[in-house]
């Protein structure tokens, strides 16, 4: 059985944010890495497992949080 990713659309769905916030948020590199990279170019398209998706959840910085600091 192959395996299923979730697309952008589905990642956005699953952590309760909009598309276009998550649009913006991969354009930031702001999102969990893909596990899947299909296509190349303007055709590229991304897949995320799930797991990959509820960890980048329950771990990424909170609101206002200041990721350009060095520990």
């Amino acid at each position: 059985m192959p395996t299923r990713y979730l697309s952008l659309h589905g990642y956005a769905q699953r952590v309760g944010i909009a598309y276009s916030t998550a649009r913006t948020y991969q354009n930031q590199k702001r999102l969990a890495p893909p596990d899947a990279i299909i296509g190349e170019g303007n055709a590229t398209t991304y897949g995320w497992l799930p797991e990959t998706v509820d960890n980048w959840q329950a771990n990424r910085p909170g609101r206002g949080a200041r990721t350009d600091l060095q520990k």
